[in-house]
């Protein structure tokens, strides 16, 4: 700042000792500074004589400013330098002393009231940090007082009732993010009872997946479920010609669906993971489930499930149900609307048709929102397979019908194989629930099994019926004698002697004019 000799104002604003908070004016070409015996800084016209007792600086004006000089011994620090002379600047800080008092200079345009703007005020606590030579945490904490003291005292009431209205903004903010965190904090509890379904889930399906042991009883109960099996199906057919036509003509058009689905956190994108020690085994939580964790480092947590499906029109559809295309809405546990932060991702998806080695990946193409049906359309290049035809009328009470499809998955299609067979994965031990299909299917064991029925019940939504079947029957064909299908097997009831519910056909003719294949 320029201000020509003649017209230099300028002052001592005292930051720290008794003084603090006030300002002295300089005028006059010659100062004596001192300190009273209450170590006020007291500013008065020099003594011709030199120092006089109690004095602790004189001021000389000097070019555009004042010339600070220190008795002889008595130290003065200047910007964090002891000095005995010096030239000084606007905004110089002086210590005199080497416990202070602290004070600021600076030179002004004009003499008149002193009013510090907030940039001001911040710069003397930063310059206080940066100079004072006390202990830092002395200097701190005088730095922060100084702060809000002057903030307090030394602003406009306009900032002042700006700082209130930020503060209640601040405050108010606080109790936003703590309901926040208490809203996560229920998402989170809520979260760990989801987990706890899905590994729910994971052990269901752990206690039916295969393992060797149940290689090793099948072969022993082969002869007898074989034999029954056989002398189901050739009764059957010696019963009627056109029931044997209807099943042989049927079968290449049965599909056995297998999938698996998993968990991804939403926020994160991360897979759900099953939580491995050192040596790469999965974790059991004492009650026998799988602990599970977006962080955790072993495989991604799967969820198999599997089903029928059967080919209809000339686009290679396949008709199921819409509980085994998204299969996480048949699991109570795990059903899609409970995850707060975590959503179902459908991780391989394929279907098997009787006569072909290799599998067809499938995706979902459209599901009923009023029925347990969904239409499935094959990805990739595939083999075009004979379909079956909707029929026209329902049937009525008393009607005889076949229903086609996989009931106990692969259980059924591992008893229909053989000994050898089965002798041949245990000694492979190769029981995995992906590797099992293919080997039936490279094997030629995939095919579908037939079961007759009477119809008994007949409405808009559904069709009754007592044609034995179990689960992975879901989404199978219901056949007319005429191989027309009539309803898609849907649910079990066996409170009810054994009774199933279908959809019927009607519906499937809806839902594919929806997806535009009709």
């Amino acid at each position: 700042m320029h201000v020509e000799p003649s017209n230099v104002v300028a002052s001592l604003e005292h930051l720290t000792g008794p003084s603090r908070g006030t300002v002295t004016w300089l005028g006059g070409s010659a100062l004596d500074i001192s300190l009273s015996t209450g170590r006020l800084i007291q500013v008065a016209e020099a003594h011709p004589g030199g120092f006089q007792r109690g004095g602790i600086a004189r001021l000389h004006l000097a070019q555009h400013a004042y010339e600070i000089e220190a008795p002889e011994g008595l130290p003065i620090w200047v910007n964090g330098v002891r000095v005995a002379a010096r030239q000084l600047e606007h905004g110089d800080m002086i210590e005199f002393g080497d416990s202070g008092p602290l004070s600021r200079f600076r030179i002004h345009n004009s003499k008149g009231p002193f009013r510090k703007t907030i940039p001001d005020i911040l710069s003397d606590s930063v310059a206080y940090l940066r100079t004072s030579r006390q202990p830092p945490v002395t200097r701190a904490y005088r730095a922060f007082g100084g702060l809000m003291r002057q903030l307090a005292y030394e602003t406009t009431v306009l900032f002042r009732i700006a700082v209130v209205i930020a503060i209640a903004a601040l405050a108010a903010l606080a109790y936003q993010q703590n309901q926040l965190n208490i809203r996560l904090q229920q998402r989170i509890d809520r979260g760990v009872v989801q987990l706890d379904s899905v590994a729910t889930a994971l052990t269901r399906a752990r206690e039916e997946a295969l393992r060797p042991s149940d290689l090793t009883e099948m072969r022993e109960e082969l002869a007898q479920r074989l034999t029954s099996n056989v002398e189901r199906l050739e009764a059957l057919e010696q019963r009627s010609h056109a029931i044997g036509r209807v099943i042989a003509e049927s079968m290449s058009s049965v599909a056995f669906l297998q999938g698996a689905y998993g968990l991804r956190e939403r926020s994160s994108g991360k897979m759900l993971r099953h939580m491995v020690n050192d040596a790469g085994v999965p974790l059991i939580s004492p009650i026998g489930q799988p602990l599970l964790s977006p962080e955790g480092d072993g495989p991604v947590a799967e969820v198999h499930f599997l089903g029928t499906g059967f080919s209809v029109g000339e686009s290679g559809a396949l008709i199921t149900n819409r509980h085994l295309a998204l299969p996480w809405e048949e699991n109570s546990g795990t059903e899609a609307s409970a995850f707060e932060n975590l959503e179902p991702v459908m991780i391989k998806f394929i279907a098997y048709l009787p006569g072909s080695a290799e599998a067809v990946p499938v995706e979902l193409l459209l599901a009923s929102e009023s029925s347990d049906l969904a239409v499935l359309r094959r990805v990739g290049d595939f083999q075009t397979t004979p379909s079956l035809k909707l029929a026209a009328a329902p049937p009525v009470p008393g009607d005889e019908v076949i229903v086609m499809g996989y009931p106990t998955g692969l259980r059924s299609m591992l008893a229909q194989s053989g000994d050898a067979f089965i002798e041949e994965l245990q000694k492979a031990e190769n029981t995995g629930f992906w590797s099992v299909a293919e080997r039936l299917a490279e094997e030629g064991y995939i095919a579908p099994l037939a079961s007759r029925g009477i119809v008994g019940q007949i409405t808009l939504a559904t069709i009754v019926y007592d044609a034995e079947t179990t689960y992975g029957g879901s989404g199978g064909p219901v056949l007319d004698m005429n191989g027309d299908v009539v309803a898609v097997n849907a649910a079990i009831l066996p409170e009810y002697g054994g009774s199933n519910l279908g959809i019927p056909a009607a519906k499937v003719r809806v839902l594919l004019e929806q997806a535009g294949l009709r």
